[in-house]
């Protein structure tokens, strides 16, 4: 294997067209983000931002119809299941929700979006009837990995998110 690598380097050195010693170092630069990659990161906000206000109220435009969503080992169904069955009832049981060390790396391939994510969360939890004191906060790093498509209407959505988490 290292005599692999040692060859496709070297290859890769022959290979490279000369550059005179006098050019002058590039600029560090920046990539741009395009419109569509800015766009994508605004969908993974406003779902973000839904959670942490313990709200779903408008998320499912932020998935097609027949979107699926994978959470820790378990397919959830459609967004709608989902939020019906599982996140929504969930956020009820919360006192906060909060994102932080927060990361998103988005590519985005023609009609194609491809986003992962990770990222520390803290749940806050109410106190139940039957409780003597408030639960503790529970803190998990999770990472998210989604597909989203660009609609006729210009429009990014989710078709896919697979989310885990582990202490």
């Amino acid at each position: 294997m290292r005599r692999f690598l040692l060859a496709l380097l070297a290859g890769a050195a022959w290979s490279a067209p000369a550059r005179a010693q006098t050019t002058a170092p590039a600029a560090a630069t920046t990539p741009a983000v395009s419109a569509d990659e800015a766009a994508v990161r605004a969908v993974l906000k406003q779902y973000q931002q839904a959670v942490q206000q313990l709200d779903t109220t408008g998320t499912t435009r932020l998935f097609v119809a027949n979107s699926v969503v994978l959470e820790s080992g378990s397919r959830e169904g459609t967004y709608a299941h989902y939020r019906d069955h599982h996140l929504g009832p969930e956020l009820k049981e919360f006192s906060s929700f909060t994102y932080s060390d927060y990361k998103a790396d988005v590519t985005v391939d023609g009609p194609y979006a491809f986003a992962t994510e990770s990222y520390t969360y803290t749940i806050g939890l109410k106190k139940g009837p039957k409780d003597t004191a408030v639960p503790a906060p529970i803190k998990r790093r999770g990472v998210a990995t989604s597909v989203l498509r660009k609609n006729a209407a210009g429009q990014w959505q989710f078709v896919s998110n697979h989310n885990s988490a582990r202490k």
